[in-house]
C-alpha cells in the first residue's frame, strides 16, 4: 500500500489541551503527517454506532512541532470508520465504561476492515494495572482485594506499601503507607469505597527514589532507552504529571528480561505501542491506553519513536488485504 494513500484516525482527548512540547500524540500526528498520511482528527464524544456501523464526525487536521498554533482542523465530515486505513485510540483514562463503550464501537470499526490500535478488545483484557498480574515472576509482591483487613494484613508482612486504585492516570490516587501511619483507615475506606471497590497494593521499593522507568514497546521490541521519572523533593510518586523529573537511562539487563518475559503476550493481543513501567528490578504496571514519554526521549538521545512506530504500522498495513 503506497504510503501517501494511508488515512490515519486518531482518537484522544482536546487536542488544545496538550503541552506540544512533551505530547506523544502529537508526535504520532507529526510523524505520520511526515509521511504523507491524511489525518483524521476525533475526540470520544464524536464516535457512534449507526445499525451495526461505526462512525464518527472527523475534522481533517494539519499539526506543526511549534509551541503555540500546533494545529489546524480542515473539512469536516461524517465518515464510516472502516474506511480509514488505520486509527489510534489514544484517550487517556479514566478506564471507566464510557471508555469501554468506545472500544465496542471501535471494535465495529475494526471488523469493517480499520487496524486499530491498541486493539479494542486487548484495551478491555489488559488494565494497566491488573494485567502484571501474568507476569508475577516480573512483579514485586502485589495484592489485588477489596478487603481492607487482608490489606492490613499486607502491610504487616511487608512494613510498607503502595496503594493505587485499578483506574486512573499520572499518580491520581496512589498512596504509600506504613504501618504507623495514622491515617490507614481512611487511605483503605477511600480506595476501596468501603470494601466495595478492588484495590491494588505492592510492597514499597526504596528504589523508587532512582526513578520510576518508562519503557516503550513497538510491537514487542524496546526502545533502547528509558525515562526514569524521578520524585520530587518530598514526593513518592515518580509520574510527571505529578512533579517527576525524566532523566534517561540505557535498559539494564534485568530491563531487557522484563521486556522478553512480556513482549510475546503484547503481540498476541494486538498491543503495538505499550509502556512497561519498572522500579529497580520490578515491573509495576504495563500502559496500553495513551503511554508517553517518546518526545523525551527523542531528544535525549536523538530518537524518533513516533517515526520507528509509524513504519511498523506502514508495514503491517502493507501485508493486510484490504476489501
Amino acid at each position: 500500500m503506497p504510503q501517501a494513500t494511508i488515512k490515519l484516525g486518531v482518537v484522544m482527548d482536546p487536542i488544545g489541551s496538550i503541552k506540544p512540547a512533551k505530547d506523544t500524540h502529537l508526535a504520532m500526528l507529526l510523524a505520520a503527517q511526515t509521511r504523507g498520511w491524511a489525518l483524521h482528527y476525533m475526540e470520544q464524544s464524536d464516535l457512534y454506532l449507526r445499525d451495526g456501523e461505526a462512525r464518527a464526525r472527523s475534522r481533517l487536521i494539519e499539526v506543526s512541532d511549534t509551541a503555540h498554533d500546533w494545529f489546524s482542523f480542515g473539512t469536516e465530515r461524517d465518515l464510516g470508520l472502516g474506511s480509514l486505513d488505520v486509527i489510534l485510540m489514544r484517550k487517556d483514562p479514566p478506564f471507566d465504561m464510557e471508555y469501554i463503550y468506545s472500544t465496542y464501537l471501535l471494535e465495529r470499526a475494526q471488523h469493517a476492515g480499520a487496524m486499530v490500535i491498541n486493539s479494542p478488545q486487548a484495551l478491555r483484557d489488559a488494565n494497566e494495572k491488573a494485567y502484571t498480574a501474568w507476569f508475577p515472576q516480573c512483579c514485586p509482591p502485589t495484592l489485588m482485594t477489596r478487603d481492607m483487613d487482608r490489606i492490613r494484613q499486607f502491610l504487616a508482612e511487608h512494613g510498607k506499601i503502595v496503594l493505587k486504585p485499578l483506574e486512573g492516570m499520572g499518580g491520581t490516587l496512589v498512596f504509600v503507607i506504613a504501618e504507623t501511619d495514622p491515617n490507614i483507615s481512611v487511605v483503605l475506606e477511600t480506595l476501596t469505597k468501603y470494601g466495595t471497590r478492588l484495590t491494588i497494593a505492592q510492597k514499597y521499593l526504596p528504589e523508587i527514589s532512582e526513578g520510576d522507568k518508562r519503557i516503550l514497546m513497538i510491537d514487542g521490541e524496546p526502545i533502547p532507552y528509558a525515562l526514569a521519572r524521578v520524585p520530587a523533593q518530598g514526593e513518592s510518586r515518580g509520574n510527571l504529571a505529578a512533579g517527576g523529573k525524566g532523566v534517561g537511562v540505557p535498559l539494564s539487563a534485568r530491563d531487557r528480561w522484563i521486556c522478553t518475559q512480556v513482549a510475546p503476550a503484547l503481540r498476541d493481543k494486538g498491543l503495538l505501542f505499550v509502556g512497561l513501567d519498572v522500579i529497580g528490578d520490578y515491573l509495576t504496571e504495563i500502559n496500553v491506553t495513551s503511554p508517553t514519554c517518546a518526545r523525551e526521549l527523542d531528544k535525549l538521545y536523538g530518537l524518533d519513536v513516533a517515526g520507528q512506530f509509524m513504519d511498523v504500522v506502514a508495514h503491517k498495513l502493507s501485508g493486510q488485504r484490504r476489501t
